[in-house]
């Protein structure tokens, strides 16, 4: 006996079932240009099987061959060659893991030649620690970190929550706040016992970095810059761990046909060089939202297909603007919502994996389609000549139905 709480944190369309039923709804909306185009072409295929019957009769008066036209044309096969497979592999993405919206995502992602990539969450854990506190003007570091963290205590960047619970294990409580902003790709501002205290970046601040703050940048840490009342009270520095699978991942997405790997990051240059280097990728740093949207637009400038992957809010826009936007699984509601396809598990594996189902689908789909129209215009000329009777016209008509089903099931297996 006892009792049980159960607290309640999304209900109905918002739960992560509901998430399934809406992307599953959306898959069907959005579907690839491969199936529009099959869905048009079998608008016009029955007229023309109606036309050849119709010569056919003409010339050689023969009804039987007539007959047998109409009997073995196949028109349902030329529309389903396309949907077949493509809900075979939304259908097993979702058992592995991996949400896709939609047909034409996989089409796109197919072709794809380039892969843009946040850092924190997506590349990192998303778990940052802090590693050193300098306070400057007499600051002692636990009132430093109790005005930071106080001030990140809405936060919901990864950043914010290394604060909060550095000063948790400080045994240093939270101030009450007012004011609040979270200014985007920037850190914070908020009201702290009637001061104004800022987080974040050093372009917050009216001054250079100091040659401390430069050092630990050196060495790969995020620095943050803590002012108070526009003055520089200190700087707090945390580090990330890199993700253990995402140096094989990014080798496979190559071998797949991704010519370009490239890192956005927020951070600065020192933090973003020591990551890129060690993945062996180009990087650009202290980037804005809107300047993420610009890279993005520009690589689709030159032609290429851009595949974008984050996690964080600072990532929606340019998962939106992106031809694929990959949201991981640690990524806010914003970004999910974003995104095109979501992993629903924390493995960087998947990317890599759904790209070369894509690909997969792709040839199954065109192997569809090249099969119905094979049989198509075998059957066809062979009834219209007098070759095939109307009875073995009606029982091969179901063979490219088999043949299409047979083919896409293979798309069923976890490869």
């Amino acid at each position: 006996q006892g009792t049980l709480k159960v607290r309640t944190q999304a209900v109905g369309a918002q739960s992560m079932f509901g998430r399934v039923i809406k992307m599953v709804e959306e898959a069907e909306a959005h579907r690839a240009n491969v199936q529009q185009f099959a869905d048009k072409f079998s608008a016009y295929y029955l007229p023309i099987v109606a036309g050849i019957a119709a010569l056919t009769f003409l010339f050689s008066r023969n009804a039987l061959a007539t007959a047998a036209v109409l009997l073995v044309a196949c028109s349902c096969t030329i529309a389903l060659a396309t949907p077949i497979a493509m809900l075979a592999t939304i259908g097993s993405n979702a058992k592995r893991g991996v949400l896709i919206k939609g047909g034409k995502y996989l089409e796109t992602l197919a072709r794809a030649d380039v892969l843009l990539i946040d850092k924190t969450g997506t590349l990192t854990l998303g778990k940052p620690i802090v590693t050193d506190m300098i306070s400057l003007n007499g600051m002692d570091e636990n009132t430093l970190l109790s005005y930071a963290a106080s001030a990140d205590r809405y936060s919901e960047h990864p950043l914010a929550d290394a604060l909060r619970r550095s000063a948790q294990e400080r045994g240093i409580a939270l101030r009450e706040i007012t004011n609040f902003e979270s200014l985007t790709g920037m850190g914070v501002r908020a009201t702290v016992d009637g001061k104004i205290v800022s987080v974040g970046r050093n372009t917050l601040m009216d001054s250079s970095a100091p040659q401390q703050a430069k050092e630990l940048e050196s060495q790969g840490k995020t620095v943050l810059f803590v002012s108070i009342d526009n003055s520089l009270a200190g700087f707090i520095a945390a580090s990330d761990t890199l993700r253990n699978d995402v140096p094989e991942a990014l080798q496979e997405a190559k071998r797949l046909g991704i010519k370009k790997i490239e890192l956005l990051t927020g951070d600065n240059e020192r933090v973003a060089s020591s990551v890129a280097h060690s993945l062996n990728i180009s990087y650009r740093a202290a980037l804005l939202p809107e300047d993420k949207i610009r890279i993005v637009k520009e690589y689709q400038s030159q032609g290429h297909i851009v595949v974008m992957a984050g996690d964080g809010i600072n990532d929606a826009p340019a998962l939106a603007q992106a031809d694929v936007g990959i949201a991981m699984k640690a990524g806010s509601d914003v970004t999910i919502e974003a995104a095109h396809i979501t992993l629903l598990r924390e493995d960087w594996m998947l990317i890599p994996q759904v790209i070369a189902a894509a690909q997969r689908t792709m040839r199954v789909v065109k192997g569809n389609l090249g099969f119905t129209a094979a049989f198509n215009i075998v059957g066809l000329t062979l009834a219209a000549f007098g070759f095939l009777p109307p009875m073995l016209a009606a029982a091969l008509q179901s063979i490219p139905d088999l043949g299409i089903l047979g083919n896409s099931a293979r798309l069923l297996k976890n490869q």
